[in-house]
């Protein structure tokens, strides 16, 4: 059995815990924070305790968390004390070393754009500045600050709505959605890892929202215990409505792949099926989803004949 460690955080360290917790729930989106004090000194500042949480209202939320050595607040959650607004810049891969260089902890006045070299532009509805590099910048009104704990760690959920978005149009595809692999976003993961979300790092799964796929437990049972076939396969599996109609499996039965393998392994039924779980799983890499239950469906035929 493989070992599994086992952490209780009432007994270990907040550095190591907290290390534990970035490398554990990853990749997170970063939130490139822009707010202004009472004088009106800005602040920039990157987040990767941060998400959407509604779209009505438009609802964000990140946490600036106290120093786990010091106690001490971030600038960002004292300026929002003083001016309940905030610009959340998103970061792209274009952007990743600039906003790492912000998160360095500068004295408070020090201007943090001019420090990672970033052109701050002037927002449309709230105070603090815009960053011009970032491909999306969300003009926010702070509605509520919830302070998780007064120890070294311990978070500060900063509740924001969005009262304004700005996006640039050479992110979006000819439908006006934005393209995963034009706005090339960055994501924290533990330590000193990120990760980039675009080309080969991208893949689609098939979300069922207007279908009632039928299920793992409704899969045949030697094709669920198959050996070839992973937990993600049988997930791609259930998540058809209907299986193919017999007809269909029967015309797809005498196409080139499955004679081919009848050909070569007829005679070794064990084989054979295990030949066809192979191809069914290429299938299923390539998403080629009824295509690879016509194969299962025709290999469960063959060899119970």
């Amino acid at each position: 059995m493989e070992k599994v460690l086992v952490i209780d955080p009432t007994q270990v360290k907040t550095s190591v815990l907290h290390s534990y917790l970035l490398g554990a729930v990853a990749p997170r989106p970063i939130a490139f924070a822009s707010t202004i004090d009472k004088d009106g000194n800005p602040n920039l500042s990157p987040f990767s305790f941060f998400n959407v949480f509604s779209a009505n209202p438009p609802i964000a939320i990140f946490s600036p968390a106290r120093s786990g050595r010091t106690n001490s607040t971030k600038h960002t959650f004292d300026n929002i004390q003083e001016i309940k607004e905030v610009v959340i810049n998103v970061v792209d891969f274009d952007l990743v070393q600039q906003a790492s260089l912000a998160s360095t902890e500068y004295p408070k006045g020090v201007n943090e754009f001019i420090k990672a070299g970033l052109t701050p532009l002037l927002s449309e509805k709230v105070k603090p500045f815009r960053v011009k590099e970032s491909p999306i910048q969300l003009e926010c009104i702070v509605k509520q600050v919830i302070e998780l704990g007064n120890q070294g760690g311990a978070g500060n959920l900063v509740i924001c709505e969005i009262v304004l978005m700005h996006i640039r149009e050479s992110v979006l595809d000819e439908q006006g959605v934005i393209d995963p692999n034009k706005i090339d976003l960055v994501a924290r993961m533990g330590g000193d890892w990120y990760c980039r979300a675009s080309g080969a790092n991208l893949f689609k799964v098939a979300k069922p929202i207007h279908t009632l796929g039928i299920g793992v437990d409704q899969i045949p049972v030697h094709i669920r215990k198959s050996r070839i076939l992973t937990g993600n396969n049988l997930g791609q599996l259930g998540n058809i409505e209907q299986l193919p109609d017999s007809k269909s499996i029967n015309e797809f039965r005498r196409s080139g792949a499955i004679f081919e393998a009848y050909e070569l392994y007829g005679k070794n039924l064990e084989k054979l099926e295990e030949h066809l779980h192979h191809i069914a799983k290429k299938l299923l890499d390539e998403n080629k989803v009824e295509e690879a239950w016509k194969v299962l469906l025709s290999a469960e035929e063959i060899t119970q004949h």
